[in-house]
């Protein structure tokens, strides 16, 4: 897999987590670096670790099956790629936080009958760790398309590590500007990616 290749799929990865990260900005009064950098810190590390295990895992079996590794690649890629593209298209707001007290509720789907809170939501790890889980347990499965592929892992963990920071600080950033209309639009580009790289990995392996 080239530099390029990994980049592509690196932001595709991202996406999740970019989406999210909206969320959290449009629930902020100001989105400071700091603030933004602590987000894009969680996603980034979690998007980075997730693959290693993932890789780590599949290396005890890919010997054994490594006549099948391109249709593993293929297969596991589209599945996620597939299920972005659907979450993408149902309408639904950014229910994982609370509606701010600055911005109508009737924006995002907050909860029947609970009113906005005056408060901003906390970035404490008991805030961020189930986010960060939640966007990057897929990313588990592209570690295991790497053990097949035979990835350098280091460095492609650590591309996507970065990756992921960077998109995620933009993402809070530009969820406090612009709000979560882009949100769909990120998860299904994501989707979208994962499903081109898993059938480009099919094609070179026939």
């Amino acid at each position: 897999m080239g530099l390029i290749e990994l980049l592509i799929l690196a932001i595709g990865l991202s996406m999740d987590a970019f989406a999210v990260a909206i969320c959290i900005g449009l629930n902020m009064k100001t989105a400071s670096f700091n603030k933004s950098f602590i987000v894009g810190l969680y996603f980034g590390i979690f998007q980075a670790a997730m693959p290693l295990i993932g890789y780590f895992v599949a290396s005890l079996f890919a010997q054994s099956i490594i006549a099948y590794d391109h249709w593993i690649a293929f297969g596991l890629l589209s599945f996620l790629g597939i299920r972005m593209i659907i979450g993408s298209l149902k309408k639904e707001g950014c229910t994982d936080r609370d509606c701010p007290d600055d911005l109508i509720c009737n924006d995002r789907a907050c909860p029947d009958g609970e009113p906005p809170k005056n408060k901003e939501n906390s970035l404490k790890p008991k805030e961020m760790l189930p986010l960060a889980i939640a966007t990057s347990i897929d990313a588990m499965a592209v570690g295991v398309s790497f053990a097949f592929l035979q990835v350098r892992i280091i460095p492609a963990i650590t591309f996507i590590g970065v990756t992921t920071l960077i998109l995620s600080v933009a993402g809070v950033k530009i969820g406090n500007i612009f709000g979560k209309k882009l949100k769909s639009k990120a998860e299904f580009a994501g989707g979208a990616i994962l499903v081109l790289i898993g059938i480009k990995i099919l094609i070179e392996h026939l």
